[in-house]
């Protein structure tokens, strides 16, 4: 072995706790950086998988009745290469035993017709038999979605029963099946595994049961190569339209793989920004670590340079030192990532379904984060590493200049009454200004990831707050498949337990200014609403009576609209048309990209008479399932969902995701405080051993000598804790922000409970650290440290 790498060999045993730290530091950001994204390309390449064998549609397109003739019109439209249409229905669902309103999505399948997009895969069971029963009272086989199979434990053989058409059908589960049209399925983009399900029936038993027999009411689209998918949907929009077109989406607006992509974006913040948090303290404990063990070695290295050790091997044999804790941090973070790369995915299996779907660390993606660790830890001690290839052997060989005391700055600006351990505790904190504040970064940022792990449970809390507490306030929520007159509404009073009824308006329209428009559906309430109201990020009320146009901030600012500006509003389904309305007012809300009025100036701008599309019902305690079931005989109603029932199943996956998230935030969160904080301790204690050890010769007790040191570190505590709660703000914030989508921006607001949990996170961290200092104080040999000053 050669001489330097025995030195290195005792450097390390001698410095063997710091440089365990130091690598946990290191461990921690690799270990995110590749849970993270190895999660993330993992659900890429299981839906980029699943969307090349199930050939997933390009563009997608809903009429209300359209004659089978019409589809090879549409193949002709101009970039089109192919169109699959089918038949759906929205309907309630009942499941024999159980009192939870199921909403179902009926979709069509001709097992005499493969499909040449949106292929069903079965992952249990079999295909629908082809044995066509178009009676009335016949049992319909059906393939269920398995995220909904795996929430009600169904399998084949189980049965269920399902308004179609105001008339209860019999289904009978024959297989469990996947599409990559609903690899996310939920009911208006919410996770809601157990209310909402896909059900594949023959398609002329549905056909047969809602009078369409010879038609189609949804379309799917594969464009040619080449195509641009604006001048396909302008074409197929207009062979649509005379046929109650409602819409026309390209594959980036469709529900499921828009949740997908969100996801996908949120995480690849996620990765980038924590990583880079914690290689950034890791590269100032190298650095100080190193500089600090040069300082203390002056002379070996006057002594080696003097015996022809040339600058590049001396620096070389200090690099080595970084590069080794570098490895440990590197190997450790591998398998942390492994792991938690493997439980992430976990999770997405329960939200995102493929036939599928394993973790898989990329090499490419393994040697990228050793890459950025091993460039940031070799930048973060160049200078330390540099000073030392810069000493000459006559400097080396002398002593450094002593510092410069003078006194603290609260002597200077007039405090005089202060103790002698503080004062002695603040002029050494002034005299390296710059690790003081370094080290108070480094626990400040401690603080602000675990502010940051816990703020998505507020931010559920409150956006759950915002849409089921004081947005919605009534218990059931109902809907029609078409306007109804809003007499529907006395029909819902008469039912028992029913309080208060107030109607609902929703048309599907897209809203324009200039050559800029987005599809949306422009909501209808009640003037001055009670069971529905519009709350903006506040948490105030937005009234709509008088109002006019409303529109979210996010939608006016997509369109460049400004209130007083004329907005076009194309309406999408029934009699089409364009109207020009005021935009009179915008709203910062927390779900997608809406437009709202008056439900009653709704209907006078269509001229459509006193209509309706939805109810929202105030039901007494109690009475809910009973008035759920009296619903069901209500022709006019085609589905009813409980707030308690989609707020008990949302939470059942949200809480858990986001105490794993939290917990796992929270964990790399104290490897930072103790990192920084027992670091930056056991270097002050190497370079004050000798004053300590002196101090306990003149009489001090091993707490008065514990008290100097330690004293630091709670100072660079609790100054690190406002610090980082500033900090933490600021990073939720910045998070908020890259993460904001159309479809939902997380309010920016951190609870008590949060950062009171960051700051007892933080002190157990620093305590910890400071018990094992204290142990190392308590066993100073002082014959040994007086001896000499290094």
């Amino acid at each position: 072995m050669k001489m330097l790498d025995r030195k290195l060999a005792r450097d390390l045993v001698r410095i063997w706790s710091q440089a365990l730290t130091i690598a946990l530091v290191v461990a921690s950001g690799l270990g995110g950086f590749l849970t993270s994204l190895s999660a993330v390309d993992s659900l890429e390449r299981a839906r980029d998988q699943f969307y090349a064998e199930g050939r997933f549609a390009d563009l997608f397109a809903g009429v209300k009745n359209a004659p089978l003739a019409l589809a090879a019109r549409l193949r002709d439209a101009p970039g089109v290469a192919d169109v699959q249409t089918t038949i759906e229905q929205v309907v309630r669902v009942d499941i024999p035993g159980l009192p939870d309103p199921i909403i179902g999505q009926l979709i069509g399948l001709d097992p005499r017709a493969p499909q040449r997009m949106n292929l069903v895969t079965l992952s249990a069971g079999r295909q629908l038999s082809g044995r066509l029963d178009v009676r009335a009272d016949a049992e319909i086989e059906t393939l269920v979605s398995e995220a909904f199979a795996q929430a009600r434990a169904l399998k084949p053989g189980s049965r269920l029963r399902a308004l179609i058409n105001g008339k209860q059908r019999s289904l009978v589960v024959v297989g469990i099946a996947l599409s990559p049209e609903f690899i996310f399925a939920g009911l208006w983009g919410m996770p809601d595994a157990r209310g909402f399900g896909i059900f594949w029936v023959e398609r002329d038993v549905l056909a047969a049961a809602y009078n369409m027999e010879g038609a189609f009411n949804r379309a799917a689209f594969k464009l040619a190569p080449g195509a641009l998918p604006a001048a396909a949907i302008a074409a197929i929009t207009a062979l649509v339209e005379p046929y109650g077109g409602r819409e026309v989406i390209a594959r980036a607006d469709q529900l499921s793989h828009s949740m997908l992509d969100n996801e996908i974006k949120q995480q690849r913040v996620m990765g980038t920004l924590l990583p880079a948090i914690f290689l950034g303290v890791a590269a100032f404990l190298l650095n100080v670590v190193v500089a600090r063990l040069v300082a203390t070695q002056r002379e070996q290295i006057a002594t080696l340079k003097a015996l022809g050790y040339a600058n590049a091997a001396i620096a070389a044999h200090y690099l080595k030192l970084v590069m080794l804790i570098i490895a440990a941090g590197l190997l450790i973070g591998s398998l942390i990532g492994k792991e938690l790369g493997y439980l992430l995915t976990r999770l997405y299996a329960e939200t995102f379904h493929f036939p599928t779907f394993a973790h898989r660390l990329a090499p490419s993606l393994l040697l990228l984060g050793a890459a950025i660790t091993v460039l940031t830890a070799a930048i973060g001690t160049l200078h330390a590493i540099a000073a030392t290839a810069r000493l000459a052997p006559a400097e080396a060989m002398r002593p450094p200049a002593p510092a410069q005391f003078r006194r603290t700055l609260l002597e200077r600006i007039g405090i005089t009454r202060v103790g002698t351990a503080l004062r002695m505790i603040l002029r050494n904190m002034e005299r390296r200004p710059a690790r003081t504040v370094l080290a108070t970064a480094g626990v400040a940022a401690a603080v602000a990831i675990v502010i940051m792990g816990n703020f998505f449970r507020d931010a559920i809390d409150v956006v759950i707050d915002n849409q089921f507490t004081l947005g919605l306030r009534g218990e059931v929520t109902m809907w029609t498949t078409d306007p109804v007159d809003d007499s529907v509404r006395h029909d819902l009073l008469r039912l028992a337990g029913v309080r208060h009824v107030e109607s609902l308006r929703f048309v599907n329209v897209s809203v324009g200014n200039a050559q800029r428009s987005e599809r949306t559906i422009l909501r209808g309430y009640a003037g001055r609403a009670e069971l529905y109201r519009v709350i903006d990020m506040r948490q105030h009320e937005t009234l709509l009576a008088g109002r006019g146009l409303v529109l979210t901030d996010r939608l006016a600012d997509k369109l460049g609209l400004r209130p007083g500006d004329m907005v076009r509003i194309e309406v999408l389904e029934g009699r089409r048309r364009t109207l020009l309305v005021p935009l009179q007012a915008t709203v910062d809300e927390m779900f997608g990209l809406n437009a709202y009025m008056d439900r009653e100036a709704l209907n006078r701008l269509l001229s459509e008479g006193d209509l309706s599309t939805g109810f929202v019902l105030a039901v007494t305690p109690g009475r809910e399932d009973q008035v759920l079931e009296a619903s069901k005989e209500l022709p006019r109603i085609a589905g009813a969902w409980s707030k308690s029932t989609m707020l008990r199943n949302m939470e059942e996956i949200t809480a858990r995701h986001v105490r794993i998230m939290s917990a796992i935030l929270t964990t790399f969160a104290s490897v930072i405080a103790v990192g920084v904080v027992y670091n930056n301790a056991r270097i002050a204690l190497s370079e004050r051993a000798w004053e300590l050890a002196s101090l306990r010769v003149l009489g001090f007790t091993r707490a008065e000598v514990s008290a100097m040191l330690l004293g630091e570190m709670a100072i660079v505590i609790a100054v690190a804790l406002p610090a980082g709660m500033l900090l933490g703000r600021g990073l939720v914030g910045l998070i908020a922000e890259l993460m904001k989508s159309d479809q939902l921006h997380f309010p920016v607001v951190i609870g008590t409970r949060t950062y009171a949990f960051a700051a007892l996170s933080v002190l157990i961290a620093g305590a910890a650290s400071a018990f094992v200092v204290r142990r190392h104080i308590d066993r100073l040999n002082l014959v040994e440290v007086l001896k000499t000053r290094e």
